[in-house]
């Protein structure tokens, strides 16, 4: 005769922590869960097909170099759209420099990366679906320190000639510009005068004279930075 196995022991739950299926109030509790499960599910089922909107305008934003910027609005699509970004007419590329962003449940982001002047420009988002097609757009405004990429060259001229001395300057806000000779400020008449453009100043000097001769300066400055250079003219 074998031995009978001995019985199972059963642990019984803490108190506490037992549940009764009768009870009115599980049973709401479960009937709220199924709803919410129910909700969640369909949710996306019963949104309205159409052809995209667009919830939240893009807004301009203020790159500053080397940093980053994002554009991001809010749409409103189903079936989910197709989207693609431009800046100027020419399409981004997701990549390295531009990263498309989605982030649920309709925010949509472009991230500007690497910031510089060239970054400067009118973005635009478009979203399409089978239903349609939508647009919007925004600036990115490039904040650049002001700065010299060139200096003047030193020069040597004769007596009563005309010389120009010549640096490129860069910035955005556009930088001022000043010249100086041997730390003074040069103040403009119809024979010593500087003109600036958008990306250069020139220095003028008609009739050169002994007294030209000195160090001379330009200097820029906008609201990131300043920078200067310096020339030495030589009258012969």
């Amino acid at each position: 005769m074998s031995k009978a196995a001995p019985k199972k022991v059963v642990a019984q739950p803490p108190p506490g922590c037992t549940l009764d299926i009768n009870d009115p109030q599980v049973q709401n509790a479960a009937i709220r869960i199924q709803a919410s499960y129910r909700g969640h599910r369909s949710r996306k089922e019963l949104k309205e097909k159409g052809p995209p909107r667009v919830l939240q305008e893009l807004k301009d934003v203020v790159l500053i170099e080397g940093s980053a910027a994002r554009l991001e609005c809010r749409i409103s699509a189903f079936p989910d759209p197709f989207i693609r970004w431009s800046k100027d007419g020419q399409e981004l590329k997701d990549g390295p420099k531009y990263r498309y962003i989605f982030e649920d449940p309709d925010i949509v982001a472009l991230v500007v990366r690497d910031g510089e002047l060239a970054d400067l420009g009118r973005y635009t988002i478009a979203v399409k679906n089978t239903f349609g097609e939508c647009f919007d757009s925004a600036r990115i405004l490039v904040e650049v320190p002001a700065k010299i990429e060139k200096g003047p060259e030193s020069t040597k001229v004769k007596k009563g000639t005309t010389v120009t001395l010549t640096a490129h300057i860069s910035g955005e806000p556009a930088p001022d510009v000043g010249w100086a000779k041997d730390g003074e400020d040069i103040e403009e008449d119809d024979r010593v005068f500087y003109d600036i453009g958008s990306n250069s100043t020139t220095l003028t000097i008609k009739r050169v004279a002994a007294g030209d001769a000195g160090k001379y300066e330009v200097f820029v400055e906008n609201s990131l930075g300043t920078d200067e250079s310096f020339a030495r003219l030589d009258v012969l």
